[in-house]
């Protein structure tokens, strides 16, 4: 696991471990983002229309991830980037607004309800991990969403072309910032890589519940 990594590689700098947690933890390793299932066949727009509801539900509201841990962030490199990072998210929902309009209802799942309490329970989970009081962990979790997003991104974007749908350049993401971000922070290590390993295994949840869904639909 990460804190494994961070034990093991010291002299690593803080950004590059980040990376290496979202990369090794997060959303572009899982088997279903990263499998043909998702994004091709006759399944594929009722899965990608799930995703982008489902991200809806997640990311698409006011304040997010990166808007809490701003408040939460007093050094400067960090607060610097969150201030960019809230204007980038601001886009970021808009298009998302678009692709589940686009994109039409909810695919008919078995389960439904469920699914709805699980990702309230998420995101309740990813504004606690966005608010916590531990210096760093906020600012981690920030870092390592934007990190993430960058991967998301691919599958949004190519659900914007089935749905005809303009993709919009992506503001946040870029791993080299994202480094010289968590280079540059005086706070805990520790804590800023706690909050990126706990945001890549909420990720990872998420995936985990939308290829449950894409499986109970198959066999529904």
């Amino acid at each position: 696991m990460a804190t494994r990594t961070v034990d093991t590689a010291r002299g690593t700098r803080t950004g590059s471990l980040l990376i290496a947690c979202v990369a090794g933890h997060g959303t572009a390793t899982h088997p279903y983002f990263a499998g043909e299932t998702l994004a091709r066949g006759h399944e594929a727009a009722r899965n990608l229309a799930d995703v982008i509801h489902f991200l809806c539900a997640l990311h698409g509201r006011h304040p997010g991830i990166v808007d809490h841990a701003s408040t939460r962030t007093v050094e400067p490199a960090g607060r610097a980037w969150l201030g960019s990072a809230a204007e980038a998210m601001v886009d970021e929902r808009v298009y998302l607004t678009r692709l589940a309009v686009a994109a039409g209802p909810m695919p008919s799942t078995p389960g439904a309800t469920g699914s709805e309490t699980a990702i309230v329970a998420q995101r309740g989970a990813l504004a606690t991990l966005a608010q916590s009081d531990r210096r760093g962990c906020a600012l981690g979790a920030a870092l390592a969403f934007a990190a993430d997003w960058a991967a998301i991104r691919t599958v949004l974007d190519a659900a914007a072309k089935r749905l005809g749908v303009d993709p919009r350049p992506c503001g946040i993401g870029d791993p080299a910032l994202l480094s010289e971000v968590a280079d540059a922070s005086v706070e805990s290590e520790r804590a800023l890589l706690f909050g990126a390993q706990q945001l890549s295994l909420q990720h990872r949840a998420l995936w985990d519940l939308l290829e449950a869904r894409q499986q109970a639909r198959r066999e529904y």
